[in-house]
Formats: C-alpha cells, structure tokens, sequence
C-alpha cells in the first residue's frame, strides 16, 4: 500500500507524532514485553509509513525516531566521553564462604543485623551507560575505565530494546543515567558464525566477543543488522526517580519502558542467597543468552550510601562467578614470550580443546616456579580452564597418564629474542631479558603505546607494527607519526586506503592528552588511573618530570611504588630524550587544566537541575580545580550546582544547611567567564 504523504509540514508534523508514539509502543511490547500486538508485516507497514512521511520532510527526522535504528553513515572513530557518575567494577566471591564473609562486612558497615540483599543474573555481554535527559536518549557509551567511555550512541541507538522515549505517566526525570549490559543471544551468535563460516570468514570466539565487536562497529549498519539486546540493571546519576530501594529501582526503570532481567530475588539471608546462586550453575544452560555468575546488592539505596565504594568497587555489591569450566588436553611444547618489561612468560602449546565457547589451543604458564611448582612437562596430560573465564591457564596435571616420555622444561638462560644473557632480581618470580635494544621490548612497547587505554591508535594491531619494525619503518614510537601512505601501501596485506586511513589514525592519536600518552609510555607502577591523576596534577609533562618521589607520595591514591617508579622513569636521560622526540612529533603532552583557588582542593560538588553548560564540562571544570563529583547529597558535600528544574538535591542540601550555588556563582568559583 502506497503511503499518503501530508499536504503540509504541519499535517507531516502530526503524523510523524502519532505514527512514532504507535510504534515506540508496539516496540516496547515485542522486544522488551515478549507480548507483540501486531504481526510483523502490519508493523513493517507502520515503519514504512514513518519512513516515507521523513523521507517528504527530511527536516522532521529526530534522533528518537524509530527510523533511526537502521544505523546512519559510518563514523570516523569513537569519541571518549565522561560519565555523570563513574562506572565502578565488581568485586569477585567464588564460593559460599566468600558471600558470607561479605555479609559479614556489609552488617559490620551498617552495624545491623538486619541486611536485604538483590541477586540478579549476571549478564556475559558488555557493560552500557545510557543517558536520558528528559526522557530522550541522549547518549550511550560504554564502560571504558570506569570514568570514560566511548561514545556509541548510534550503534546503541539500532538496539531495539534500548528505549528512544522513556514512557513515563506522570513527570518525566529531567536526568537519568542508567546502566546494563549488552548482550548477544546465543541463537543470533550461531546464526553470524554460519554466515560467516558460509563466507569463508574466521568464526568469532563467544557470544560476549561478538556483543562488544558488534557495538563497537564504526558502520551502524552493521550493528543493526545483529540482533543485539540490553538488560538495565543499576543507576548513576538520577533526578526525580524518587525510590528508596534497588528493588524499587529495577520495576520504575521497568515502568519508564527498560528491559529488566526477570529472574531478580530479594532475601534477607546469605544461606538462600548462596543457595540461589549454586542453583543457577546447571540451570544456566537453558537460558537464551549467556551469564557468568550473579551479582548480590544490598537493597537499600541509603544502605548503599552509607557503605560507600574502595578506590576499585562498590562495598554494597559483590559478583559470585561461576567456577571455571575445566578441559583435558595435552601439552604438546612450551615456549617462551618476552614482554614489554623483559619478563619471559613460558606458554603452552596445547592440543586444541573446546573449552567455554571456543577453542583453545595456548595458555599461560605464569614463570618457572609455576612449572616447578606443578611439575608441568612437555607431553604431560593436564587440565585448563578461563582464569576469570577469558586468559586459558593450566591448573593441574594428571599424572596417572604419563608414560615416561614426557620432558621437563627448562627456563632459558638467554634470551629468546636477542640471545643476551637472562637474569632474575633476588625476591621476583620473572625472568628478565636486561638489553634494553632488545626487539621483543620495542614491538611489546609499541603494541601498548598503540593499545585501547594508551594512544588508542585503530588499525595498527600486532601484525601491522611486526611488518613496520621487519621494514625497518619504526624504531620507536616517536616514528610512527612520521609515517607516510605511500610507505605504509608498500606493506604486504596493506592497500592504499587502508594506510591512508592508518595515517589519519595516527595523525588524530597526537591530541590523546597527557593522560593516555603517560598510559602508553610504559612506565612500570604506573596504570591507566595513576596516569589520570598524575595528568590532573600537574597538567604539564614537564612539571611531572620534575617532581620528585616525596613529593609524588602527597598526591592521593599515589603509592611508594608509583612514586618511586615514576620518578626513577623521568631523572633516566634516555626516557627525556624519548619524550622530547614525542614532543617533536607534535604529541600533546598537556592536558587541559584550570587556573582556580587552592580552596577548591579536596571539595566535594553535586550537580543538580539543569545548566546551560554540559555535565560533562562542569564536572571536568570540577576536576580540574581539585574537587570531586559525587551523585549523593550528603552532610560531606561541599557545594551543590542547582540549574533549572532541580529536584530532591536542591532540598536536602538546603535542610542540611549546605551552600548552594547557581550557575553563574559556580563559574565564578571556578573562574570561567560566561560566554
């Protein structure tokens, strides 16, 4: 049936409304409620109505239109973007032992004997920030390191779970930030791996692979055309949600049109919570899609508050994971890898076994009191399973099926790759290869210079930078951002797209900021967050070179190993001369900071309501000065920022007696100028 298009814009402004409200409904009821009302093809109809009514008036085309999930034109990369309130991971419990020993914990922190806990299933996929301002998507993102994560609100856009209005009766939260997991069903898994076996195309590893590969698709398209889906299990940044409790939480996000796992409990004793975890270790196989374990939570969102977070992980929540699946296979040699530190990890070539979705055919063997310590040989018999069911790893040997042939290893006295001497420091379990030209300590140290958390560099994998230091392109990371197409085209397996393309990804890793460029030096202690912290210090690589160790140590969250580690990196002349060459190369050594009070050091802000300015800008401008985010009023908070329309915060600040400021005083205390 032909679509009749409207006479005016206004006409088209009406029934692009009452079509997109029609089938934001019929969605929520197929792909979150399980309970379709229309067929398929009479919803086709009503898509296909939408889409030739935009088509007439490209102008009415919103990004919360349901024509949008077919995905736009591919991106030219992934934008890092802050959370409103971080992203914290979970700490581990593997038996019943351990859950009670967090009980025991959470009851000591609340001093109460009388504790409800939420446990969820605990979805294998990737973890998903979404947020909502006035009830619209306005932006997906992923975990990333907890603070930032990549924006991939097109792609989460495709999902059609994922909802482009919140429905909501009565006010519509002005702010919500919420979080879940993306996941891609086993039957959609097995489908993409027959087609792509069909192509001749290499098979992808497990369906929690396949999720994160899919949303991280810089063509849309793509991701749409994979069936992935979402369950939205926690909060981070709320206004006017107005609920006291987890459990309250999960049926409003419910209510407001979010897909919640169904299989959630209350209880208020670790015995049936432990209980109902064992429980889902069989039943786990009969699910549509995978878990790993369940999460435990206290339910009280005051409780919650009161036990606040470590540096890592909530103190409220715990993850129980599932024991590892085990395999036998057989050990069939042991080489060695060098490191980007020198270190030489031995790693078993194994008989290729099947083992939690894929196949593996390596696994660690950690160093040689590891090998000594379970006498693991060259022939022998053994078990593997996932350590934190990702890294293969030999956990025993079966010795009743040795036959005598089966052959010792011994660590190398000399380097692999360079043949010079091997030497291990008294009191450290590592062998280390001591020449620091070796070629394993160049490729190794390029690879995470390039890697994700460092200068984050797309296209320039391990094969590509073995190809670059095999042509004698690259010595050091400096000369990467040197490279020319015409020089990259030559590659084998590298067309002249593909280096044009890996020349501009190079070129775009030069404004990473100092943060990730401290990341991708290398330097021993020193993590992705010790080098955020650093980076806000002291704003200028140069500053932080020379800092010494003591004066390190003041900074918070910075240990004597970091410390000492850093300081002994920048007085080595050689490290200098390197940064110096990175600096030539027009690398960003700085990262944005703001001239403000020392007042501001230690102060604790909440944001509220709503502000001319991003969330994201006044919470760096906050950062910057030396103050802190939080999401929680409470009797520690500093200042609260109150915008238009704030809620609940702006109350209980005033009845706490709390300063309040409104977005013109806060600029003025952080000294930005309006606009």
């Amino acid at each position: 049936m032909k679509t009749e298009i409207p006479a005016s814009l206004a006409a088209a402004a009406q029934a692009i409304e009452e079509l997109k409200k029609t089938i934001h409904y019929h969605s929520h009821r197929y792909y979150v409620l399980d309970s379709p009302e229309l067929s398929d093809a009479e919803y086709d109809r009503l898509l296909r109505q939408l889409i030739d009514i935009e088509t007439a008036y490209p102008s009415l085309i919103t990004p919360d239109s349901p024509s949008q999930r077919v995905g736009g034109a591919p991106a030219g990369g992934f934008e890092r973007v802050a959370h409103l309130t971080p992203m914290f991971s979970l700490g581990n419990a593997f038996s019943a032992d351990e859950l009670k020993s967090f009980d025991a914990r959470v009851r000591s922190g609340l001093d109460s004997d009388e504790v409800e806990y939420v446990v969820e299933l605990k979805i294998d996929g990737l973890a998903m920030n979404l947020v909502y301002e006035n009830g619209r998507l306005a932006r997906g993102a992923t975990r990333g390191d907890g603070t930032y994560g990549e924006d991939v609100t097109t792609n989460i856009r495709t999902i059609r779970s994922v909802p482009l209005v919140l429905h909501a009766a009565g006010r519509m939260p002005p702010l919500l930030e919420v979080r879940g997991e993306v996941f891609l069903p086993r039957r959609e898994f097995d489908r993409l791996n027959q087609l792509r076996e069909t192509a001749g195309e290499a098979l992808m590893a497990n369906p929690r692979n396949a999720a994160a590969g899919s949303i991280r698709q810089l063509d849309p398209k793509i991701t749409a055309e994979r069936a992935l889906d979402i369950f939205m299990h926690g909060l981070g940044t709320e206004e006017g949600l107005g609920v006291a409790t987890h459990a309250a939480m999960l049926a409003k996000l419910q209510s407001l049109g979010f897909k919640i796992n169904p299989h959630y409990r209350l209880f208020t004793n670790i015995d049936d919570v432990a209980a109902y975890c064992e429980s889902w270790s069989e039943k786990r196989i009969d699910l549509p899609y995978d878990i790993d374990g369940l999460v435990i939570k206290v339910n009280s969102l005051a409780s919650q508050r009161v036990l606040g977070s470590t540096a890592k992980d909530p103190r409220w929540a715990i993850a129980y994971k599932f024991p590892a699946e085990q395999a036998t296979t057989v050990v069939e040699d042991i080489f060695v890898r060098v490191g980007r530190t020198g270190a030489l990890t031995p790693t078993a070539v194994l008989r290729p076994v099947r083992l939690a979705g894929s196949t593996v055919s390596r696994a660690t063997l950690h160093n040689a009191d590891y090998i000594a310590e379970k006498d693991i040989r060259i022939g022998d018999t053994v078990v593997v399973h996932k350590a934190g069911e990702i890294i293969p790893e030999v956990i025993a040997v079966v010795t009743n099926r040795r036959t005598g042939s089966e052959l010792p290893f011994v660590m190398p006295s000399v380097c692999p790759e360079c043949d010079q001497p091997v030497e291990r420091e008294a009191g450290e379990v590592a062998h280390k290869c001591v020449n620091s030209r070796c070629p394993a300590l160049l490729r190794e140290g390029l690879i995470h210079f390039v890697s994700r958390d460092a200068m984050n560099i797309d296209g320039l994998g391990p094969a590509v930078i073995a190809s670059l230091l095999a042509a004698g392109l690259v010595r050091d990371a400096a000369d990467l951002y040197r490279l020319q197409p015409a020089a990259l085209a030559a590659l084998d397996r590298m067309g002249e797209k593909s280096a044009q393309n890996l020349v501009t990804a190079i070129e775009a890793s030069k404004k990473a900021g100092l943060a990730r460029a401290l990341f991708a030096l290398g330097i021993r202690h020193v993590g992705a967050k010790a080098s955020a912290i650093l980076a806000r210090r002291y704003g200028d690589i140069d500053r932080l070179a020379a800092a010494s160790a003591e004066e390190l140590l003041t900074i918070d969250e910075i240990g004597p190993k970091i410390a000492e580690s850093a300081a002994s990196y920048f007085a080595d002349p050689v490290n200098l001369a390197y940064i110096e060459k990175l600096k030539a190369a027009g690398i960003k050594l700085t990262e944005e900071t703001q001239a403000v009070s020392q007042e501001l050091a230690g102060k604790t802000f909440v944001l509220t309501g709503t502000l001319s300015m991003a969330r994201k800008e006044a919470e760096e401008l906050i950062t910057a000065c030396g103050g802190k985010v939080s999401a929680a009023v409470s009797k520690k908070t500093s200042y609260v920022v109150a915008g238009t329309e704030a809620g609940s915060k702006l109350d209980k600040a005033q009845a706490l007696g709390i300063t309040v400021l409104d977005e013109e005083q806060f600029r003025m205390l952080v000294q930005k100028p309006q606009a």
